[in-house]
């Protein structure tokens, strides 16, 4: 395990239209140890020919192809050949602002924490900002993560000397990040945030998280099945997730 190298999971499918400007925004982080793990996962377009050339051209990149495992599991195998101390998680259409390692890195280190996650801007299909900046508390723990899943995906950096690779193993569920997120913080781990708009959150009306009436299912089903909350515990940390949900969209 290399003390400065932070290990990035980008698994891609059918991510031909994005995945290109993804990787340059990776490419141009300030913090340069690094290495980018592309987890090509049976994409159907061009992607795996982009990804390979993209290997060859930096010796930081690798790839790794598979068939159809979804991205739990893609980003599993990820965290599995990860070589770095430290580990972050991109999706495949979003982008970091190029001092996003190196500002979240000082931070967890002032923190002394194992996990941390930074604010982040929602952005149109293009990358463009909308102006829509989600603000993070400055602290989380398991039983106020119930409540506020502001944790997003592509602003997580996790210490692996500090949790062990074990732990941070996708659940192979729906919703598996914040499933990730609520089993890293039960196993005792308080989440740490990053005031700062450091990523952009690319939406579009294809993505499965903008499915509003399926994101409501998911997490749903994390409460009572993954979690194994009662009725009522489920139902009071929902209209809990619900308010904040609508309030980081407005």
């Amino acid at each position: 395990m290399r003390d400065t190298l932070v290990s990035i999971v980008i698994p891609v499918f059918n991510a031909e239209k994005f995945i290109e400007e993804t990787v340059a925004c990776v490419s141009n982080q300030t913090h340069t140890e690094w290495e980018l793990l592309l987890i090509n996962d049976g994409s159907a377009d061009r992607s795996g020919t982009i990804v390979e050339r993209l290997a060859r051209e930096d010796r930081r990149i690798r790839t790794y192809h598979t068939k159809g495992c979804g991205a739990a599991a893609a980003r599993n195998i990820g965290t599995k050949i990860a070589e770095g101390r430290y580990l972050a998680f991109l999706d495949a259409d979003d982008l970091w602002e190029k001092d996003k390692l190196e500002k979240e890195l000082r931070f967890m280190r002032e923190q002394d924490a194992a996990f941390v996650f930074t604010g982040y801007e929602f952005a149109d299909e293009e990358g463009k900002g909308t102006g829509k900046v989600v603000h993070v508390p400055g602290r989380l723990t398991y039983k106020q993560a119930l409540k506020n899943t502001t944790i997003f995906t592509s602003t997580v950096l996790f210490d692996i000397k500090k949790t062990g690779k074990e732990l941070l193993f996708m659940p192979l569920v729906k919703s598996e990040d914040t499933a990730l997120w609520w089993k890293v913080l039960k196993a005792g781990y308080d989440a740490y945030g990053l005031d700062d708009n450091l990523v952009k959150y690319r939406r579009s009306g294809k993505t499965l998280s903008s499915n509003k009436l399926e994101a409501i299912r998911r997490i749903w089903r994390l409460y009572r099945r993954t979690e194994g909350l009662s009725v009522g515990k489920s139902l009071y940390c929902f209209s809990f997730w619900a308010w904040n949900a609508v309030a980081r969209r407005v």
